[in-house]
């Protein structure tokens, strides 16, 4: 009875991915050559970057949302806003300003629509989350390429096209690179550590935790557990799930600003692709379902999935002298955890329902 007990311990999804993807790294590293401090150096810098986004996944795991794959409709709202005030040519602490209050409304607009949207669609969230991201896409480059210089006044032509429509691929943040990066930098020996960054996440992965043992986080927990029975403790369901849609967008519209000033430039229509995938990739990577995940899942997952991240290109150059395999397999690894956890999630309810029930539920 102990070693079946064990055996089904290890085989939890929330201790065999973690430990699959710590088990790849440490390989994958010894076989790249790159050293501990390069790694290190680039693991803190991914955190610091995609640290609130993938934190923005939680809270709808927990409602029984599944992955919420329209945090790129976040990103985008993010990117909008940053365009419109570089557009307007507002530099310094102001713009800075005005780019997170445009970015939180923009997101809270967004999220309340697509959270009208979910409730519509209750138990295929998942799938009607990718198709959103999708179509907003679409709009996200419609109005970048046809309607600045057309409806859309131009005022610093700098990012314009020499057409004078459309804003030009890559646009330059030296106005806001590095703004907060640089606070209270502390290096140890080769490696540079942004505490005040860090600092910054940790704050956001406190807040979350505190507001889900809050009696929001509750109903969030109860509405997660089963919509009907929240429903007749007088919880107002699809209101608390446009909330917690609403939450994530703009929280993943804030990760999207902190990802773009810390690289300094971004792409403007490629930026926020595969924020999505990453993320959730990310958080699954630390141990998450899509049924159930933690801030711990978030912040391990981090570490976990972008040190492999980082290491596998050089490893497929130095093991098969072809660094394209290891690019390759950075796709595999992404779009591979998520095919894994959505298995393994499949899996883990049938063990968890009775033949009994399952005739029922039928």
């Amino acid at each position: 009875m102990k070693n079946k007990e064990l055996r089904d311990k290890l085989l939890n999804i929330e201790h065999l991915v973690p430990a699959v993807f710590l088990l790849l790294s440490i390989l994958a590293w010894q076989f790249s050559g790159l050293s501990g401090t390069f790694v290190v150096n680039q693991v803190i810098t991914r955190f610091i970057r995609d640290g609130l986004l993938v934190l923005s996944l939680i809270v709808p795991v927990v409602a029984g949302m599944g992955l919420n794959f329209a945090i790129i409709v976040g990103a985008m709202t993010a990117q909008t806003a940053l365009l419109f005030v570089i557009n307007f040519q507002v530099a310094g602490a102001r713009g800075i300003l005005l780019v997170l209050v445009l970015a939180i409304l923009l997101s809270v607009l967004v999220g309340f629509t697509i959270g009208h949207v979910l409730n519509r669609v209750k138990g295929k969230e998942m799938i009607v989350t990718i198709v959103i991201g999708f179509l907003a896409n679409s709009i996200y480059q419609l109005i970048f390429l046809a309607g600045f210089g057309s409806f859309i006044p131009v005022v610093n032509e700098e990012i314009i096209l020499s057409r004078g429509i459309g804003v030009r691929n890559a646009v330059d943040l030296g106005m806001y690179r590095n703004t907060i990066d640089k606070l209270w930098l502390l290096r140890l020996g080769g490696i540079e550590v942004p505490l005040f960054m860090i600092l910054v996440v940790l704050l956001f992965a406190g807040m979350l935790y505190y507001l889900l043992h809050t009696r929001f986080g509750q109903q969030v927990k109860a509405v997660g557990s089963s919509s009907e029975k929240a429903e007749i403790a007088g919880i107002n369901v699809d209101l608390l799930r446009i909330k917690v849609i609403v939450l994530s967008t703009v929280l993943a519209a804030l990760g999207q600003l902190v990802y773009l000033q810390n690289i300094g430039m971004f792409d403007v229509y490629t930026a926020h692709m595969n924020v999505d995938i990453i993320s959730c990739a990310a958080l699954l990577a630390g141990g998450a379902s899509i049924k159930s995940a933690k801030i711990r899942h978030a912040l391990i997952g981090i570490f976990l999935f972008h040190t492999l991240f980082i290491v596998s290109p050089q490893a497929g150059q130095n093991l098969f002298h072809n660094a394209a395999l290891g690019e390759y397999f950075r796709s595999f690894v992404a779009y591979g955890t998520i095919a894994f956890a959505l298995v393994m999630n499949i899996k883990s309810e049938d063990k968890s329902q009775e033949p009994g029930q399952r005739g029922g539920l039928r």
